[in-house]
């Protein structure tokens, strides 16, 4: 009402006055405000114990995080969290209200503006002498967390109706409510990171702020919180501090504002301690038979299509739910077989920019009768009463080229923004390109070592394809007019890139992995008329130096007498690191703005995911290896941190997200492999940006819902490090020498890539190095997705290899061994029966395992013997660890937290031990950001 309680000038408008030590601005009468109004201006803090004259509590809290936030500092230990279980966001405009989340947080302008009339609300409804002294608290708690708001009765919000376990705790609160958050450490502050807690109504505050707070504030949680266990303490201080407490003091308000390790690299993507980008997945499909492309239609529908190399492709709508027909199925024309690594098969799979009106899509594919063998692309259309199948009589071939050999057969199939079809060959086979003079791909009159372009428009009558009237060698009575540019070995994998959103920069640029001989695999951009090298050179270095020194071709191949056609490759690598590479995408996605220009690649044999972003300034591509997040990164619902090791292809989804495939058994009969999608854990594009409208499909098929069936594994997090490499320099022309990034241990190591046959073909023999394996007894923890970290079924390495625990005898013992190998302090219980569901696809390695407690791994306890068990993979162990003593008094449902809490970190000590009166929320934070 008018006529209330004075108020002056918001405390973050003052927040640089008080700094100073400048006074307080007067006080002035409050004027009314509507609805949506920003709400009225802070009054004054009382000085008490020496403090500072009119500095609200908090306001050095948020002047602090301004500060960290603008730290440069890189690697960063923490795991930003907004209450809907996503990454937090950088919001569209600038904040309002809370306006030290402009740059980063979990609000945007909406929950911004609800908070802005929330604190007004409050204004009204509490005591004047109350709101003079405790305004500063209230703006601390709305800004962080905002606390809860009433909501229609029975309401969930929107957000989190897809998570069930989450909707159900907000509906058994006291009364229909709705979070709303700001803080990107918000579900840690709310302890809603672990879906097996009780959820929050305040966050979780440091013991010396909310003493302070208790002191003359404590009336004020009434109108923040309806935990009426929390009011029922408000005679007791200590009680009512322990109820708001954190079990990781890291994360209590306000000591996680100046806690360098969460806020130094905040939103910026985390890499480990060697340099290694942690990104996470998201499983998209699964049960597939080497698939080897993932495309999508250009429809407007938002499906995505899946072929695999047997000569079947899967049509899969937005939801992920598969149709039960194939889209396409010529098996029976593909020439493939069940061996682990050969190259035949159905390769590539391309729709055409005008799909939605013409219904035409182009395939890439092996053939072959007796001892001959070729490659077709051909056309097909889908029926007419069905998009969803194609018409397998309106097959029309529109180019077959002669194998010599079984290996190098090329297959990728891409539209260009020109309209034309670009088709990529490989070098024929064998080894070291041995046909003709120059070989293949050196030869303009061959088709194969190269990169074609093929107008297919129009082609209802007369010839399948025409040439491009810009092709290079139009003209050339010595070359085939469809040559777009040569000197390719067998280019595995190439992509457009979409250009980028906003600029439109690098729009149309492609990038190919040309799978190298004995020592290099290449990253190419590929352009028009341009010579690629092989087989003279492999990556930056001559391969056949005869060729490299031929007079006839000296000046086009090697690096001493450069010309305009000769182009080196953008970044190559030795064979230490991986020995087939499967070329990737420029991330252009809308979800994850920290990947956009990033261009991520993998390697087949090695199972390297890998990365290049280019310096605009200088031209030069700067090398970044790509890991699974390790510790609490990848700990959001859904989300994985491993993946199949034979990385066979990439690929986009219409609005530009960025997936991969690979499988666990290189074979085109074996239903090994998944699609995995690429997700950054450390910052998402803000609510509402990146929303889809997927154009409706009529399905006549009977659709199967997909299942995820990969589990995360807990990963102990190694130190962090800045995310900056050297670049990889541009190769001088004198002597070129190849990139040699350090090498980081990947997953299994596997055999061959679909691409080399037994005996010979593209890899010869197996990887020079493997990946050091873990230390005998080294365990590990498995659980499905959802679950917080320090639970799961225990998974042991002995005798070269990962096995699962049987339950005889499983008790805590064991499980106390098991934790402390993991770092965590405390065994809560051993679980058995498979609770974390079964490790079918490992051998069990220990049965019968009594520990006395103190031993340093399981091998070391009383067992069965290695490998030896009478029990199923229904007995599989676990355990839950924690790093809180369980025979501690818990939490009530009120949130209190046990009595024994862990130490305070030395950041927290040192603001208790600079406090000398002062509220921390001002006082003691602002002394430690100067500090």
């Amino acid at each position: 009402p008018v006529g209330g309680p004075t108020v002056p000038p918001r405390a973050r408008d003052r927040a640089g006055e008080a700094e100073a030590g400048a006074r307080a601005r007067p006080v002035a009468p409050r004027e009314p405000r509507g609805p949506g109004c920003l709400p009225p201006p802070l009054p004054p803090r009382r000085p008490r114990g020496g403090g500072m004259a009119g500095r609200p509590a908090g306001a050095g809290a948020l002047l602090a995080l301004r500060a960290l936030l603008a730290l440069r500092a890189l690697g960063a230990a923490g795991h930003p969290q907004c209450l809907d279980f996503r990454p937090p966001f950088r919001p569209p405009q600038p904040l309002r209200f809370c306006t030290q989340y402009s740059a980063f947080g979990c609000c945007a302008a909406e929950q911004d503006d609800a908070l802005a009339r929330r604190f007004a609300a409050l204004a009204t409804r509490v005591d004047a002498a109350l709101w003079a002294e405790c305004a500063g608290y209230a703006l601390d708690l709305l800004c962080q967390v905002s606390g809860w708001r009433g909501a229609a009765p029975g309401s969930v919000p929107r957000a989190r109706a897809r998570r069930p376990r989450r909707a159900a705790r907000i509906a058994s609160l006291p009364a229909p409510l709705s979070p709303q958050e700001c803080s990107p450490y918000a579900a840690h502050l709310y302890d809603a990171e672990d879906p097996a807690t009780p959820l929050r109504t305040v966050p979780g505050l440091c013991e010396d702020y909310c003493r302070d707070m208790w002191q003359t504030c404590r009336g004020l949680f009434r109108h923040l919180s309806p935990d009426r266990a929390l009011h029922a303490l408000e005679g007791h201080r200590a009680k009512f501090c322990r109820h708001l407490a954190l079990d990781d003091v890291d994360y209590c308000f306000p000591h996680l504002l100046v806690n360098q390790n969460l806020n130094s690299n905040l939103g910026r993507v985390v890499a480990d301690a060697k340099g290694c980008l942690q990104l996470c997945l998201e499983e998209a499909a699964n049960g597939l038979r080497n698939p080897v492309a993932m495309v999508h239609a250009y429809d407007g529908t938002h499906r995505f299509f899946v072929a695999e190399q047997v000569g079947l492709v899967w049509a899969y709508l937005p939801d992920r739910s598969r149709l039960e027909k194939p889209f396409l199925n010529i098996s029976r024309a593909v020439l493939t077989s069940p061996w682990e690594g050969d190259e035949r098969g159905f390769l590539g799979l391309a729709f055409h920019p005008s799909f939605r009106h013409n219904g035409k899509l182009y395939v890439y594919y092996s053939v072959g009768v007796d001892f001959h063998e070729w490659i077709r692309i051909s056309e097909f259309k889908v029926t007419e009463d069905d998009v969803n199948t194609v018409d397998h009589s309106s097959e029309r071939i529109i180019l077959e080229i002669e194998e010599p050999a079984s290996n190098h057969n090329g297959g990728q199939l891409l539209f260009g923004n020109d309209g034309y079809l670009y088709v990529f060959t490989g070098d024929g086979g064998m080894a070291g390109d041995p046909f003709g003079k120059f070989g293949n791909a050196q030869n303009k009159s061959a088709l194969l070592g190269k990169v074609l372009r093929l107008d297919v428009d129009r082609n209802e009558r007369g010839p399948p394809y025409r040439i491009p009237p810009d092709n290079p060698f139009v003209g050339d009575p010595a070359a085939r007019p469809e040559v777009y540019a040569l000197g390719v070995r067998n280019m595995w994998r190439c992509s457009f890139d979409r250009g980028d959103p906003v600029s439109g920069a690098g729009r149309g640029r492609l990038f190919c992995g040309d799978v190298g001989q004995n020592k290099f695999e290449e990253v190419d951009l590929v352009e028009r008329g341009r010579n690629y090298g092989w087989r003279a050179r492999e990556g930056f270095e001559c391969y056949d130096r005869k060729l490299c020194a031929d007079a006839s071709l000296g000046c086009r191949l090697t690096r001493a007498c450069p010309s305009a056609d000769d182009v080196l490759p953008i970044f190559a690598y030795p064979h230490k690191l991986g020995k087939s590479v499967t070329g990737g995408y420029v991330y252009r996605g809308c979800e994850y703005p920290n990947l956009n220009g990033l261009y991520i690649f993998g390697d087949f044999m090695s199972g390297r995911l890998m990365s290049l972003r280019e310096r605009p300034e200088t031209g030069q591509w700067q090398y970044s290896e790509v890991c699974m997040g390790r510790g609490q990164t990848c700990a959001f619902p859904g989300l994985i941190n491993s993946y199949s090791p034979h990385i066979i292809s990439f690929g986009e989804d219409e609005a530009g997200e960025l997936y991969f495939l690979s499988t666990g058994q290189p074979s085109a009969m074996a239903a090994r492999g998944v699609v995995y999608k690429v997700i950054d854990p450390s910052r998402r594009a803000p609510p509402g940006q990146c929303r889809t409208q997927p154009a409706p499909v009529k399905v006549r098929s009977r659709l199967i819902s997909f299942q995820p069936k990969e589990e995360f594994i807990w990963r102990p997090e190694s130190t962090p490090r800045p995310t900056a490499r050297a670049p990889t320099k541009a190769p001088r022309r004198s002597r070129p020498t190849a990139a040699q990034p350090a090498p980081t241990p990947r997953p299994a190591r596997p055999t061959r890539r679909p691409g080399a046959p037994r005996g010979g073909g593209r890899r010869r023999g197996r990887p020079s190095t493997a990946a050091p394996a873990p230390p005998n007894g080294a365990v590990r923890l498995v659980r499905p997705s959802g679950l917080s970290p320090g639970q799961g079924r225990v998974e042991v390495f002995a005798g070269g290899r990962w096995g699962t625990v049987c339950d005889d005898a499983w008790d805590t013992k064991a499980a106390a061994v098991v934790c402390r190998q993991l770092g965590f302090a405390h065994a809560v219980r051993a679980a058995k029966r498979a609770e974390f569901g079964e490790g079918r696809a490992l051998p069990i390695l220990l049965d019968d395992v009594r520990c006395a407690g103190s031993e340093r791994s399981l091998l070391e306890c009383a067992h069965a013997g290695v490998g030896r068990h009478n029990c199923g993979h229904q007995e599989d162990a676990g355990v839950v660890c924690s790093h809180v003593d369980p025979d501690l008094p818990r939490p009530s449902p009120g949130h209190a937290r046990p009595a024994g809490r862990r130490p305070l970190s030395v950041d927290a000590r040192e603001v208790r031990g600079r406090r000398t009166g002062r509220r921390a929320g001002a006082k003691a934070v602002a002394a430690v950001g100067a500090c």
